[in-house]
């Protein structure tokens, strides 16, 4: 039995999605904090234990029965960390078998501009320190943040500003990696094991630009800019000033390299290659060569 925390979000979905093509719905069950949210769910058979992070008591009914799960990273800036390891606590009591963890794949967290990603790594200590058997998935920059980053459709009127400098990043789409993870979900544990979801290879934002100009047929540039303009870029377009230092901080880090990482664990999983960055653009923008 495979339970799925964050499964109404785009990553527990796309997860579940893949999950259901591999093992019957019997075998999933999928822990929620909205039951009417996770009604469409229920109707294709995934069982829903209904809850929060926060709540321990509907943590441990929720790990009653289960082999696996997979802990999506939780969106709550400043209580995450404790909530994960609520989660990673009640698997240890309910005898999980195995914890998955929905990590990131950084360089180096000591050099980190985005604070943010630190309790990834806080979070990978405390699984580790539980003596769970653990599937770490470090995942790459999704590449269905490109259209945020640069103003989606806008970027046709102004092109790509961002702070990225020479930076590159091996995005890959959302999607391949919650099919590669459903992959890995389905074996049976071996062991202890981390897995860095990148692309086979990695892109600039001068690539980036270089795509959207050949599959729109329209001119895009990119012009890279100081990290305090570009915050003040985002905030005049109405994103609340937490977003914008986020967006930044995850910019600045691409800048620094820390996202320059390319490894073969998602074609591997997944037994094909990922979407390369002008078919993942074409679907995202809705482009058509």
């Amino acid at each position: 039995m495979i339970l799925i925390t964050g499964a109404t979000g785009q990553l527990g979905g796309a997860v579940i999605d893949h999950l259901l093509k591999q093992v019957p719905a019997s075998q999933l069950a999928a822990f929620v904090r909205d039951e009417q949210k996770a009604a469409p769910l229920r109707e294709l058979g995934v069982s829903l234990r209904v809850g929060t992070y926060d709540d321990t008591a509907s943590l441990d009914r929720a790990m009653q029965g289960i082999d696996t799960v997979l802990l999506v990273a939780g969106t709550d800036e400043e209580k995450r960390v404790q909530q994960h390891q609520n989660v990673v606590n009640a698997a240890k009591r309910a005898g999980v078998q195995r914890i998955a963890y929905t990590s990131r794949a950084l360089k180096d967290r000591t050099t980190l501009v985005n604070r943010l990603m630190d309790g990834h790594f806080q979070t990978e200590d405390y699984i580790k320190a539980s003596g769970l058997t653990y599937t770490l998935f470090r995942n790459i920059l999704y590449m269905d943040a490109i259209p945020q980053f640069i103003g989606g459709n806008a970027v046709f009127e102004r092109g790509i500003v961002v702070p990225a400098g020479q930076g590159r990043v091996s995005f890959a789409l959302r999607s391949d990696m919650g099919e590669a993870m459903a992959n890995a979900l389905v074996r049976p544990p071996e062991g202890s094991v981390t897995y860095q979801l990148t692309n086979r290879e990695t892109y600039s934002f001068h690539d980036i630009a270089a795509a959207l100009t050949d599959l729109s047929g329209r001119p895009v540039t990119y012009t890279p800019v100081e990290p305090a303009a570009f915050e003040a870029q985002l905030i005049g377009r109405g994103l609340p000033d937490v977003m914008a230092r986020r967006i930044t901080g995850f910019i600045t880090d691409i800048a620094n390299g820390q996202e320059d990482i390319v490894t073969p664990d998602l074609e591997t999983l997944l037994g094909r290659k990922p979407a390369s960055l002008n078919e993942g653009l074409a679907r995202l923008f809705s482009l058509v060569r």
